[in-house]
């Protein structure tokens, strides 16, 4: 089981010390969110009962890739992932070059996990089109491992057009796919173009249990076997070692969690809402779970 760390709300002055406590304790993958910016948004927010985001304008939403080249520079074997990166918010080429150049600086230590997104306000200020965000990911997938193949390829499809080009540098392996998101188009996205699945929603057993019956489902309509596909799932459970086997057996190949979020209240006396908790409670994590799988 690899444990991954959402980092989702972290000040950006934390991150260099939060990765390397990360990387000294077990940790497989450090993860981050991606939003441009904040506004008094129309769209929806899907993962709250409300509709309202759960955070405001002062919330910190650094620059995922500058984020990553940082940590990475401070650490030799943690991973580095978006959770999730709104790659059509974004051209083919700029999307391209920010991801090859991360994954060359951190010897390829970067895992793309890449969603279609909710907030049709970013699109617009970026001049992408909203609507077929979906269908544009999907053809962007394959383009952005072609471009990362190295050498010339030129690509004609339905979204994306361009004539023979390389760019450089590129990462000397391939970089990994993981699809975000839980509708029936992402997890079909997932078994379809993924090289893994990760849920950006915490899951209950049951609800974890119905999205894996449709990824085993939809994997073997596209003639892919279980093991083409990674998952990366929060759980709803308290961690505990015995747990995380259960839910290996299921085929969860990793979880994600904010030790944080389940601080002791001694622990809050202690260090309060700071960067001390938050290694404070990876470190006893690593003690009563990561070291005993």
């Amino acid at each position: 089981m690899q444990f991954w760390l959402g980092a989702s709300f972290v000040p950006t002055d934390q991150f260099l010390e939060l990765a390397k406590a990360s990387e000294r304790c077990g940790i497989h993958t450090l993860t981050l969110s991606d939003h441009i910016f904040y506004a008094d948004f129309d769209s929806p927010y899907p993962y709250s009962k409300t509709g309202a985001p759960r955070w405001t304008a002062e919330t910190h939403w650094p620059d995922v890739w500058v984020t990553i080249g940082a940590m990475a520079a401070v650490t030799s074997t943690l991973r580095f992932a978006p959770n999730v990166y709104i790659a059509p918010a974004r051209d083919l080429f700029t999307v391209a070059k920010q991801v090859s150049t991360a994954a060359v600086l951190s010897g390829g230590r970067v895992t793309f996990g890449v969603g279609v997104g909710w907030c049709k306000e970013e699109f617009v200020q970026t001049g992408q089109d909203f609507h077929t965000r979906g269908r544009r990911l999907d053809e962007m997938i394959p383009a952005l491992r072609a471009l990362w193949a190295g050498g010339t390829v030129e690509h004609h499809g339905t979204h994306f057009d361009h004539g023979p080009l390389s760019i450089s540098p590129v990462p000397a392996e391939p970089v990994p796919f993981f699809v975000g998101g839980d509708s029936e188009a992402a997890l079909r996205r997932a078994a379809r173009l993924g090289d893994g699945w990760i849920g950006n929603r915490i899951y209950s057993e049951e609800r974890l249990d119905a999205v894996l019956a449709d990824l085993w489902r939809y994997l073997e309509e596209y003639g892919r076997p279980r093991d083409a596909l990674q998952i990366v799932a929060p759980l709803a459970v308290v961690p505990d070692a015995e747990t995380y086997r259960r839910y290996a057996d299921k085929g969860v190949t990793g979880t994600m969690a904010a030790p944080w979020w389940l601080a002791t209240p001694e622990e809050k006396a202690k260090y309060g809402d700071s960067l001390e908790l938050k290694i404070a409670t990876i470190e006893r994590f690593a003690d009563e779970v990561i070291s005993k799988m």
